[in-house]
């Protein structure tokens, strides 16, 4: 498959996983309505917890250059 095919399905594909992944985003966030639903700051830590590490994964996955370094120096 020529480069540019491969590029065009990329595209395709992300842009609509990307959309669906934002629209599941905006519909937990209507989980926040305290009147329709009770829940913990605990339950909110780890909702936000797996998001982060999911993109954490998605960033390796990626080979992202924008990984915080290991040790903290001035």
């Amino acid at each position: 498959m020529p480069d540019s095919e491969k590029r065009e399905k990329f595209v395709k594909l992300a842009e609509g996983r990307t959309q669906i992944a934002l629209e599941a985003i905006r519909k937990l966030g209507n989980l926040s309505n305290k009147r329709a639903y009770a829940y913990s700051d605990s339950d909110i830590r780890k909702i936000t917890k797996a998001l982060r590490d999911a993109v954490s994964d998605l960033e390796k996955r990626f080979g992202s250059t924008n990984e915080p370094n290991e040790t903290f120096k001035l």
